[in-house]
């Protein structure tokens, strides 16, 4: 985002979220639902780090913030299509076994802080010990449909099956944190569409690559040297 920001800003737009009313929106719902996680995690005085959960101790931020975004959006005209990660790729193997390391070792720091009293490193190290269950994401599949709003399992990456439906005329733009979706070819990335009324970063991908003076494949190729779930970077 650093680079977009310093090398292409006029890429970059921000728009109201009645801008995207009556149109069609690609939703990278695993990524959503680790932002609801997280969000709402809080600090309680002689508790520690608090989460959101039904009286069986079940997590449920993921399911409320599904149900209001999704309401938000309906409320705005906007048609959300969530879409699910379906099995992560063979390349990225090494990376998730990375972040399983570091979520035991966020969990066990967790703990630690805990005990010692720092409550705010606790809460920061309990943002990256958060692990969604295959129950967790089922709970939210059938939420989505209960409400009326389709859902789509993906083959693999999420964000990646949102921009094939976008370049299939299916939807208009991928809402998404993930910048990988330019990688793969999203015509427009939005970023911050929430259920709050924030400005919504748009960033456009047709500006980016005429300001950066860039193909589509040097541009894939720049990325991977900036970094990427299957490589180290430069």
């Amino acid at each position: 985002m650093k680079l977009i920001n310093e090398k292409a800003p006029r890429a970059i737009k921000n728009n109201t979220m009645d801008v995207y009313a009556t149109k069609v929106v690609a939703c990278d719902a695993s990524m959503a639902i680790y932002q609801f996680l997280i969000a709402t995690q809080t600090l309680k005085q002689g508790f520690g780090v608090q989460e959101m959960t039904d009286q069986d101790g079940n997590l449920t931020a993921h399911l409320v913030g599904l149900f209001n975004r999704t309401i938000k959006f309906m409320e705005c005209g906007i048609k959300p299509v969530w879409v699910f990660d379906g099995k992560p790729p063979e390349m990225k193997s090494e990376e998730l076994t990375k972040r399983k390391e570091m979520r035991e070792k966020a969990e066990e720091e967790k703990k630690a802080a805990i005990e010692s009293g720092d409550m705010e490193l606790a809460k920061k190290m309990a943002g990256r010990s958060i692990r969604v269950t295959t129950e967790m994401t089922q709970d939210a599949k059938a939420l989505i449909k209960l409400m009326g709003a389709p859902i789509i399992e993906a083959p693999c990456e999420a964000e990646a099956q949102c921009v094939e439906l976008v370049k299939g005329g299916m939807a208009y733009a991928v809402v998404t944190e993930d910048m990988d979706a330019l990688t793969f070819g999203a015509n427009f990335l939005l970023r911050g569409l929430n259920s709050k009324n924030e400005p919504i970063l748009q960033i456009e991908l047709a500006k980016l690559l005429e300001d950066l003076d860039l193909t589509m494949d040097a541009f894939i190729d720049l990325c991977i040297l900036c970094g990427c779930d299957y490589s180290p970077s430069i």
